[in-house]
Order: structure tokens, then C-alpha cells, then sequence
């Protein structure tokens, strides 16, 4: 049996809304699941948010790319901290046809800038037995900062 793997990333981004902007992006179930589950090749089956502290957010989809197929890719998140417009703090775990391959806290964070939003993103995550690793969680995470990106510049968010 594979050890546990461990890693961690810290991803920064800006964006040209303000931090409560951003921060809605994030608490408006809508817009949330556009952006965050959503997607070319990605079938959505099930996608609940109840954004506040203690609370949850669990989605089921379906996958098919060219770089990979699933049936089933269940994300469960449960919100440990959120101070509106400055952070959330969560965790969260992620399996494939029922088989957990990673569980993680992650931490955001949005300050106000001279243009905007910076938001940092920190990630420790723990990948078990078959789990692509750190690397492809980043390279997922930097896609779905992409896709924030894309929907803070075409929905209608105020």
C-alpha cells in the first residue's frame, strides 16, 4: 500500500472587481456553481451550497475530456471559517466512483487593491493510493481561477 503524498501551493491572482464582488463570486450559488463546476466536458449531476460557517457544499459530476473520464467525481466541503469579502476557510474531499483520492484545507483571501481584488489561494492537500498529486491539483486550481476570472468579466455581478 502507497504512503499518503502531501503538498501544499499558494496561488495569487487580481482581479478589476472589488473584494465584495469577488467574495459573491464565491457565496451566490449561481454564480458559484458557473463557474466552479461547470465546464467543457463536465456533466453536472448535483451541486448544493450552503455558504456560511459550518455549512456545506457538495457537487457530483461527470467527466469527459481528452485528458480524462470519470463517471462519478463527488467534491464535500464544509466551510470552517467566512468573514464576508475578507476570507473562507474550508475543507474538503474529493473521490472518484466512490473511492476518496485526496482530502484538503484551503484558505482565500481578498484584499482590496489600488485596481481591485488580490486573492491568494493556499491549498495543503493529502492525496492517497492512485491520486495524481499536488501538481495536477494546481494546474486544476489555476483552471478554475480562470474560470472566476471569466465569469467576473461576463456575468452581471454588483
Amino acid at each position: 500500500m502507497q504512503e499518503p503524498e502531501q503538498g501544499s501551493f499558494t496561488l495569487t491572482r487580481e482581479f478589476k472587481n472589488s473584494p465584495e464582488v469577488v467574495f459573491r463570486a464565491f457565496s451566490d450559488p449561481l454564480r458559484r456553481r458557473r463557474w466552479f463546476v461547470e465546464g467543457e466536458g463536465f456533466i453536472v449531476d448535483s451541486h448544493k451550497l450552503d455558504f456560511r460557517v459550518n455549512g456545506s457544499e457538495t457537487s457530483a459530476f461527470r467527466v469527459n475530456t481528452p485528458e480524462f473520464q470519470s463517471e462519478e467525481i463527488r467534491n464535500n466541503t464544509f466551510f470552517l471559517d467566512i468573514v464576508p469579502g475578507k476570507r473562507i476557510v474550508s475543507a474538503y474531499s474529493m473521490s472518484n466512483v466512490g473511492v476518496p483520492f485526496s482530502a484538503s484545507l484551503q484558505t482565500i483571501t481578498f484584499e482590496a487593491v489600488p485596481d481591485g481584488t488580490r486573492l491568494t489561494l493556499v491549498e495543503q492537500a493529502t492525496f492517497f493510493e492512485g491520486a495524481d498529486g499536488i501538481e495536477m491539483r494546481r494546474h486544476g486550481t489555476e483552471q478554475l481561477l480562470d474560470s472566476l476570472a471569466k465569469e467576473l468579466l461576463t456575468s452581471t455581478i454588483s
